[in-house]
C-alpha cells in the first residue's frame, strides 16, 4: 500500500515466487528470501530497499535472532533501518517482515 511518500508492506513470508513454497528450512535462507521479495516489491513500486525506514521482525523463536541478524546485515550493511523484533508463532515460517519504506 502506498500512502503519500511511503510504502507499507505487511507480513511478508519467505515464499519463493517461482515455486510458491517456503524457501529453505533455516532462518538465514528464509530471511534472504523475504528480503529479496521485499526488494522486488519496492523496485516494482519505483523505490528500493535502500529506502527502508522501519522493519518489524516477527521471528518464530528468540534463538533465531543471531542468525537472522547475519542474513539481515547482508541487505543493510550500513545505516540499517530502525526495527522492532517480535517473537511469536509464525506457523511454518521462521520469519515474517513488515516494512515501511520511502518512495523515491
Amino acid at each position: 500500500m502506498i500512502y503519500g511518500d511511503l510504502i507499507f508492506i505487511s507480513a511478508q513470508p519467505p515464499i519463493n515466487p517461482e515455486t510458491d513454497e517456503i524457501a529453505g528450512d533455516d532462518i538465514k535462507t528464509q530471511t534472504r528470501q523475504v528480503l529479496t521479495n521485499i526488494a522486488g516489491i519496492l523496485e516494482d513500486a519505483g523505490t528500493s530497499i535502500n529506502n527502508v525506514l522501519k522493519v518489524t521482525v516477527i521471528l518464530k523463536d528468540r534463538s533465531l535472532f543471531a542468525d537472522f541478524n547475519d542474513a539481515y546485515a547482508e541487505f543493510f550493511p550500513d545505516n540499517p533501518p530502525t526495527r522492532t523484533p517480535i517473537f511469536s508463532d509464525t506457523g511454518a515460517n521462521l520469519v515474517l517482515l513488515d516494512v515501511i519504506a520511502g518512495m523515491e
